[in-house]
């Protein structure tokens, strides 16, 4: 038996005041797209803003459903939308950030398992990293430099195929 360990790293700030104009455009955007999420269910309201290499930034939030299964994560919104309106353009960099109605989020928030996996599909479609840009309600914002470090394990089309 042979032990592997994974290693992550990311950036840690403490305000978005210490961030580059490009990163704390989108992560703005990102916190303004949280008030117009639709999430009567959970009271969980999360924004995302994608930065593409054009420049473009395209937004999205998540929008919940009385039948649970099929609402949608911010993050995905906005790159599926993105996708669909630039279909050969890169992902530069994604901004996600989330308040909750009942409890302050005082740390950065992650994207789900699901929004992780086709985060990762399109940086490999891409053959380029997506930075990931993390913000709670208050505290820290993180900076994680590709969607490897957070899903180092992706399930690559490739493996469908024999």
């Amino acid at each position: 038996m042979k032990k592997i360990d994974l290693k992550i790293s990311f950036e840690e700030y403490d305000s978005i005041e210490e961030l580059n104009p490009e990163d704390k455009t989108i992560l703005n955007t990102a916190c303004k797209m949280v008030n117009t999420a639709y999430a009567p269910y959970s009271q969980y309201y999360v924004g995302a803003a994608v930065l593409l290499e054009n420049g473009k930034i395209i937004t999205g939030n998540n929008q919940e459903n009385v039948a649970y299964p099929s609402g949608i994560c911010a993050e995905r919104v906005a790159v599926f939308y993105a996708s669909s309106q630039y279909p050969d353009v890169k992902i530069k960099s994604i901004a996600v950030s989330a308040k909750a109605i009942n409890f302050k989020i005082n740390h950065p928030v992650t994207p789900c398992g699901a929004c992780r996996q086709v985060l990762a599909e399109y940086e490999d479609k891409q053959k380029s990293e997506i930075r990931i840009i993390l913000k709670g309600d208050t505290g820290k914002i993180r900076i994680i430099k590709s969607v490897k470090d957070i899903l180092p394990m992706i399930f690559h089309a490739d493996e469908l195929k024999k």
